[in-house]
């Protein structure tokens, strides 16, 4: 049974503020926390349902595990619907970024993208496709946020987020740094080298104007129909797409 007090320490990591203060985000659903288990993260516990309990692998004696009842785990989910099992995971401290180390790959760029749900599916997309590194503007949505973190479905551990000031970052780049516009060159038709920055914007905004005179390849993805335009996460699956199989 959960203490009063284990119940809102878990309700607080709702919020930004209280992930941010104690290092520790929620994962929930049994697949993301396999995933989380065979990466470098560190789980801080796990909180189960009996019914789960026969799905869950080996767990380090470091982490702490308790069995809950479906009301109790429905008190601290983030899920309306809550998937039996939720687990804490510390936050990773982040690594000064080094633009020498995103040489010889792509690299995707995010400024100002606000939505959770698309935040995670790049995320998620950026894995399936082999992309290791996602670069952030200091207001782009938080990679802990649960709603980005149920979106990836897992491949959060798998890809290095970083928060920075782009217009600094983009400024010491030594490589193509390629910007999803409405006006360039024909994604289709574009030589992809072997490295690059893909700049997306925000979701209804754009690439902001101080970012804009950074980009030093344009890129457009045709219009046939008439829809004004493209969801960034699809946007970016799309790059991704045309990039690995150039």
């Amino acid at each position: 049974m959960l203490s009063k007090s284990q119940i809102s320490f878990i309700k607080s990591l709702h919020q930004k503020k209280y992930r941010k203060e104690n290092g520790i985000f929620i994962i929930e659903g049994i697949k993301s926390i396999v995933e989380f288990l065979k990466s470098d993260y560190q789980l801080h516990s796990i909180y189960y349902t009996p019914k789960i309990l026969a799905t869950l692998p080996k767990v380090s004696a470091n982490i702490n595990l308790f069995e809950v009842t479906e009301t109790e785990l429905q008190k601290i989910s983030t899920l309306q619907t809550p998937q039996s099992i939720l687990a804490l995971v510390h936050i990773p401290v982040l690594k000064e970024i080094n633009v020498t180390l995103l040489q010889n790959q792509f690299t995707l760029v995010l400024d100002d993208v606000q939505d959770p749900g698309n935040f995670g599916t790049i995320i998620r997309t950026a894995d399936w496709f082999g992309i290791k590194n996602i670069i952030c503007s200091e207001n782009t949505v938080e990679a802990y946020n649960p709603k980005t973190v149920q979106s990836t479905m897992g491949s959060l551990c798998r890809v290095n987020i970083s928060y920075t000031n782009l217009i600094a970052f983009l400024s010491e780049a030594k490589m193509p740094i390629y910007g999803a516009l409405l006006n360039g060159e024909n994604i289709y038709q574009n030589k992809w080298g072997s490295e690059g920055l893909i700049l997306l914007g925000n979701e209804g905004h754009g690439i902001s104007k101080q970012l804009l005179e950074k980009i030093t390849v344009p890129i457009t993805i045709p219009r046939f129909g008439e829809a004004e335009s493209l969801n960034v996460a699809v946007s970016a699956a799309i790059f991704c797409s045309e990039i690995s199989r150039s």
